[in-house]
């Protein structure tokens, strides 16, 4: 196994610069924030009661996140389509927001034809593309993202901006406490993860080296829930790696009772247990008997708190563990951390269908 305080590594193995795109996200975070609170809406978004947020894969995640924000919201609803198909209950107080940081991916650009012919609002987050090009014609205002990275480091723009509409538009109250908490805290935690801490006191480090060989599963809850899901595919994509996603309370209705088989797989398997104090009591109980259960079957795991104190900064700060854990991990199995090969054929053999 490689030595991750070996600095000489990272120019070797990541030529395309995805640890500067890790140092950068709190900057990332505040220019977009920024940007954001300038941009204006139409005051009729106001009266949407459902928001249905259109994007795949690092261009969705953003929504996910707001979504486990918004759970202490009675309106709007929050809806996130991966899918080619515009749900049939978008109506004229529905706000409809494509999310695609290209502006080609075909899924949301399919959605977005079909709301093109409803009377719904319609906002679009891109850097350009096709997606660009037809909400200018259409007249949908677009939120233009000036960020130069793969889609998953863009998780600033993806989220942010978001987070400013929903301000702007009446949905969340003043969050701005909430969001200079969470800036302090991602550059807080940048300095304790990048690649010149070591190891010795570098939990990204640590956490990646505990993953290396095995199946990662990562389990949440509450307003973790969806970061689990980021965690696993950063693993996917920055890792090339396997790795699963749960939520708790649900994975003890099901997940745990598979504990037991096939039993040559259990040494190979870390689960690491995302935790937040915002999570509801009785769950946080569940993390400790669950935590039991997988000691009980040998299966090597670990729990991880949230830094931070708000909601947004302890979400935030464990997205942000996940993202370095992914990165050293990669360094680990000596793999350039940002191509998607396996994307790009998928991608190019569509085209030709």
């Amino acid at each position: 196994m490689v030595n991750l305080d070996d600095l000489t590594l990272y120019q070797r193995l990541d030529p395309e610069g995805m640890l500067e795109q890790l140092k950068g996200l709190p900057r990332q975070c505040h220019n977009a924030w920024e940007k954001a609170l300038k941009f204006k809406l139409p005051p009729e978004y106001r009266n949407a009661d459902k928001v249905v947020v259109l994007g795949m894969g690092g261009s969705a995640i953003g929504a996910d996140l707001l979504r486990s924000l918004a759970h202490h919201l009675k309106r709007p609803l929050i809806f996130v389509v991966r899918d080619y198909d515009l749900p049939a209950f978008v109506d004229e107080d529905t706000l409809v927001i494509a999310s695609s940081y290209s502006g080609n991916t075909e899924e949301t650009l399919s959605a977005f034809s079909q709301a093109l012919n409803t009377r719904c609002h319609k906002l679009v987050l891109t850097t350009g593309g096709r997606l660009g090009d037809m909400a200018k014609k259409a007249g949908v205002p677009v939120f233009t993202i000036e960020h130069t990275s793969p889609p998953r480091a863009a998780l600033g723009y993806s989220l942010m901006p978001l987070i400013a509409f929903f301000q702007q538009l009446g949905f969340f109250g003043d969050v701005s406490a909430e969001v200079a908490e969470t800036l302090a805290t991602l550059e807080d935690l940048q300095r304790q993860w990048k690649n010149d801490a070591l190891q010795s006191s570098n939990l990204a480090k640590q956490l990646a080296t505990s993953l290396y060989g095995k199946i990662a599963v990562i389990y949440g809850a509450g307003i973790l829930s969806e970061v689990a899901r980021r965690w696993k595919t950063q693993i996917n994509e920055n890792s090339k790696a396997w790795a699963f996603f749960e939520a708790l309370p649900e994975l003890n209705h099901n997940a745990v009772v598979g504990y037991a088989m096939p039993p040559e797989l259990l040494p190979k398997i870390f689960v690491v247990l995302l935790r937040s104090s915002h999570i509801h009591p009785r769950t946080l109980i569940r993390y400790q008997v669950t935590a039991e259960l997988l000691q009980q079957r040998g299966i090597p795991h670990q729990t991880v708190d949230a830094p931070g104190k708000g909601e947004l900064a302890q979400m935030m700060g464990i997205v942000y563990l996940g993202d370095w854990v992914s990165y050293y991990l990669a360094v680990l199995y000596e793999v350039d951390p940002t191509p998607v090969k396996v994307i790009d054929y998928l991608k190019k053999r569509l085209s030709e269908a």
